[in-house]
């Protein structure tokens, strides 16, 4: 990261993968809403773990272009075998790319080893321990906190978090469409915010007024000429966040509207009143039959007291 490509690129594959989530969560739901269970990972019809592949692929690339492309020297250490003070942000973004990794690779070797009945929660936690380490290192993120690059850092911690606690609960309740929705919405925006944090940062003509472009230990970070710049930037950035909730929203619930009406079955509606009439005619009939029998056993008594 740290460039409009290392933003925009991780962003794109975080919205793919919550874009696929989303549409394929929908459609379980609508096909069969009584019984439907959430999946970690959606196998495709010609390649079983086409989407676990793709994430470890795309992690891979983030790794090399971190440590080995990206650098100028096409190595993260230093001449002394240290790491430069410059180059603490790029471990950072690699570390997160790896535990994204290992939850890949993870869930490909316990759908093969693992029973089915902890397969799902073992897949989750390790998950959710990818969502922790990405939640933990943009907490503890050795770039600015202050500047408006912070504030973009610290809306994303709250998307991130939202991530790691609906990942937490789907391992209690697996069969809870509402938290796979959740889920798959927070991570299809971690890629929209990680999008347009590139473009706002890095693309000059986006700068919001009174800030600049500055290049400090080697990566260019926007700087604000004032106190009232830098909070009339950050405001900025509160205001465009909302914004992109909204439409986010907007679009999450349209895409279900329209998936259930494709996919689901039609709902049939009666009325209370019809449920009853069937049980009112029973006890009636029931009440006749009584009142029937009663009257012959006591013309069957009659006699009896006659005779005595």
């Amino acid at each position: 990261m740290g460039t409009l490509v290392g933003h925009v690129a991780p962003g794109f594959g975080f919205f793919a993968l919550g874009l696929w989530h989303l549409l394929n969560h929908i459609k379980l739901h609508a096909l069969n809403p009584k019984y439907y269970t959430s999946m970690t990972w959606f196998p495709t019809s010609k390649k079983r773990y086409l989407e676990l592949y793709l994430i470890m692929v795309g992690c891979s690339m983030s790794i090399s272009m971190e440590l080995f492309i990206g650098p100028a020297r096409h190595q993260p250490l230093g001449p002394d075998g240290t790491i430069p003070s410059n180059h603490l942000h790029n471990f950072e973004h690699s570390t997160i790319s790896l535990s994204i990794f290992v939850y890949a690779l993870s869930a490909i070797i316990l759908d093969k080893f693992a029973p089915n009945k902890s397969q799902h929660g073992l897949t989750l936690l390790v998950g959710a321990s990818a969502f922790s380490q990405q939640l933990l290192l943009f907490h503890l993120h050795s770039a600015d906190h202050m500047g408006v690059e912070g504030q973009y850092h610290l809306l994303l911690q709250v998307v991130i978090a939202i991530s790691l606690l609906t990942t937490l609960m789907g391992i209690g309740y697996p069969k809870s469409f509402l938290i796979s929705f959740v889920r798959s919405i927070s991570v299809l925006f971690q890629g929209v915010w990680l999008m347009v944090m590139g473009f706002m940062l890095w693309t000059p003509q986006f700068m919001p007024k009174g800030c600049f472009m500055h290049l400090e230990e080697g990566h260019t970070v926007v700087r604000c000429g004032s106190h009232q710049a830098l909070k009339r930037a950050k405001a900025l950035v509160n205001v465009e966040f909302s914004w992109l909730l909204v439409l986010v929203m907007i679009f999450s619930m349209c895409l279900y509207m329209f998936f259930t009406k494709v996919y689901g079955g039609r709902v049939e509606y009666k009325s209370l009143s019809k449920y009853e009439e069937p049980e009112e005619v029973e006890d009636a009939e029931a009440q006749k039959k009584n009142k029937h029998f009663v009257d012959h056993m006591e013309k069957a008594f009659i006699p009896m007291d006659i005779e005595r």
